[in-house]
C-alpha cells in the first residue's frame, strides 16, 4: 500500500461515541499495515450469518447536497480517508460488482496489489476480481479487465443468456461469464452464483442504476457511505437510481446507523440492514 494513502490522516470515531483519533502513520510499500488499518477494517466486520449466506455491502459516495458524481466521475467526491477506506474494503471482500457503466466511466482496471493489505485477505485469494454486471456487452474502455489477468483475479461478467451467446471468442480464456437470467440480468441469480462460485462477501460500487436493482430486490445488507463537504449542483444521479422499469416506486429500505468516521469534512457513514 502506497504511503501518500494513508498520510497525514486524523480520522475520528464520531459515532456511536467520539474515540481517539485512528491516525495512521506513513509505512513504506509493500510493508505491513499499520494497526490503525487493522482497528477501521475491524469496524467493517460483516455481521455472522450462514454458511451458504452471502454478504453484500455497497460502498458509495455523494456530495452534502446528494450527489453521486462530480463531472461526471464519482471519483471526485473523494478525500484521502474516502480512499483508504475504499482500499480496506476492497481488501476484506471476495469479490468487487460493479455496473458496466460505472466500470466504463470510471475507467475501472484490476485490483493492484499495492491498493490492498495482504493481511485482511487471509483466506481469500490475493486479490479480489472484478465482476461486471452487462446486459449489452458493451466494455469499451474496459479492455485492462479482459486480458492477461491471473487465474485467481479473472473478471467475472454478468450478463444474460441471450448476450452470452455474443460474448467474443477471445473472451474465452480470458473472463468467466456468468449467465442471470434469459433477456434481462436478475440480480439474485447473479448473487446466488456469486456464492456458488465461493464469493460470499460481495462489494458493490456501483452505479446506481446497479444498486437500484439490488435495492429493490432486497439483496443489499449494507452501505457505507461517504458525504464529501462538496455543493455539486447541477443534474447529477442519486447514488440509488430507480430500477423499476414502470416507475413503480421501491419500499424504503430501513438501515441501522452502525458507526460514522469523520475526516477532514468528510464523513464516512456505516448502515446495515437490521437483523430478521
Amino acid at each position: 500500500m502506497r504511503a501518500d494513502l494513508i498520510d497525514l490522516l486524523a480520522v475520528r470515531l464520531i459515532y456511536p461515541q467520539a474515540g481517539p483519533d485512528l491516525t495512521p502513520v506513513p509505512v513504506a510499500a509493500p510493508g505491513p499495515a499499520p494497526a490503525v488499518v487493522h482497528d477501521i477494517a475491524a469496524l467493517y466486520r460483516a455481521r455472522p450469518r450462514a454458511a451458504d449466506q452471502p454478504w453484500l455491502r455497497a460502498n458509495m459516495v455523494a456530495s452534502a447536497d446528494g450527489a453521486a458524481a462530480l463531472d461526471g466521475r464519482s471519483g471526485g467526491l473523494g478525500g484521502p480517508a474516502d480512499r483508504m477506506v475504499f482500499n480496506i474494503l476492497r481488501s476484506i471482500c471476495d469479490v468487487i460488482l460493479v455496473g458496466a457503466g460505472t466500470a466504463r466511466a470510471e475507467r475501472y482496471k484490476p485490483v493492484s496489489e499495492s491498493r490492498v493489505w495482504a493481511e485482511l485477505r487471509a483466506g481469500r485469494s490475493p486479490l479480489p476480481p472484478i465482476a461486471i454486471v452487462t446486459r449489452s456487452l458493451d466494455l469499451s474502455d474496459c479492455q485492462p479487465l479482459l486480458s492477461a489477468l491471473p487465474a485467481h483475479a479473472r473478471t467475472l461478467v454478468i450478463t444474460t443468456a441471450e448476450a452470452a451467446g455474443r460474448a467474443p471468442a477471445a473472451w474465452t480464456h480470458e473472463v468467466r461469464t456468468v449467465v442471470a437470467g434469459e433477456t434481462h440480468v436478475d440480480m439474485g441469480q447473479a448473487v446466488a452464483a456469486l456464492v456458488s462460485l465461493g464469493f460470499r462477501e460481495i462489494l458493490t460500487e456501483g452505479g446506481p442504476h446497479l444498486l437500484g436493482h439490488l435495492t429493490r430486490a432486497g439483496l443489499l445488507d449494507e452501505l457505507c457511505l461517504t458525504t464529501s463537504p462538496v455543493i455539486a449542483a447541477g443534474r447529477a444521479s442519486r447514488i440509488v437510481a430507480d430500477a423499476d422499469p414502470a416507475g413503480h416506486p421501491a419500499a424504503g429500505l430501513k438501515l441501522d446507523l452502525v458507526h460514522v468516521l469523520a475526516d477532514a469534512g468528510f464523513l464516512l457513514s456505516r448502515y446495515v440492514r437490521p437483523a430478521d
